[in-house]
């Protein structure tokens, strides 16, 4: 059995996860004003600037501790319910249409992202892929956030939870492909046959020509509405639009089929 798997930030969705909720949770009544201030300009940081340990750690702790006491259910209920509204209109099109090719040539799909598993679950069933790797946070007996990690999904803990899956799925690592903008992933990519750069940072950037990796750039956002026919449009409208996201789902599966045979 093969599979794809797929970093979350900037690979299939064009912003950082975390601070994407920020708003959501101020509505939730979980945080103020000037964190979500906070929130925004991390997110713009992270877009132009890229990720680095250093950054990733400071993001890390400082969500343990603001979650500490945090109740995981309404959390759990705040991504649910602003799903459609945040992370809706920021996804790839080109993702999407690679999570639809690599399950039409029967690929299990995996989202595999240092954000937390609150986040990473539930878009992960709103995409409709397999399931998902993602960061967990210790709760106590009532359901509440410690302010300590369970498990940290970056890094070389990304590849170490992607082989115990596959030894558990029957999952042929150097058949399956991997996708990440980012030079802490390379452990990710290092893991299956098949690595991708998307959107890749500089260092990244550098190692995928070194070692003539395949990199792809992913610029549009949508909205997955888009991607779904309108009944009230006229018939050669829906039958056009049809035609064209199978044209470019052949297409993007004839290059998986291609990369496969090389």
């Amino acid at each position: 059995m093969r599979a794809a798997f797929f970093d979350l930030d900037k690979t299939v969705i064009a912003k950082a996860s975390i601070p994407a909720f920020g708003r959501p949770l101020y509505r939730g009544g979980l945080i103020n004003r000037r964190l979500v201030a906070r929130a925004l300009v991390s997110q713009i940081i992270y877009v132009n600037l890229g990720a680095s340990e250093q950054k990733l750690a400071r993001v890390r702790e400082s969500m343990l501790m603001l979650t500490k006491g945090w109740d995981r259910e309404q959390i759990r209920e705040i991504v649910r319910e602003a799903m459609e509204e945040t992370v809706e209109p920021i996804i790839y099109a080109e993702a999407l249409d690679l999570i639809e090719a690599h399950r039409a040539a029967g690929y299990k799909v995996y989202l595999v992202s240092a954000s937390p598993d609150e986040i990473v679950q539930p878009l992960a069933a709103y995409l409709g892929v397999d399931g998902a790797i993602a960061s967990r946070a210790f709760v106590d007996e009532n359901g509440r956030y410690t302010g300590d990690m369970e498990f940290y999904s970056y890094g070389p803990f990304k590849a170490e939870a992607m082989r115990e899956l596959a030894e558990a799925e029957g999952i042929d690592l150097e058949q399956s492909s991997a996708y990440s903008d980012s030079y802490t992933d390379l452990p990710m990519l290092e893991a299956v046959g098949h690595p991708v750069a998307v959107n890749p940072d500089r260092v990244l950037a550098k190692l995928a020509r070194e070692r003539e990796w395949e990199v792809m750039q992913f610029t549009k956002p949508i909205r997955l509405r888009d991607r779904v026919s309108v009944p009230s449009l006229p018939l050669t409208a829906s039958v056009a639009g049809i035609t064209a996201a199978a044209s470019v789902g052949a297409l993007v599966a004839w290059r998986l089929a291609r990369r496969q045979s090389r």
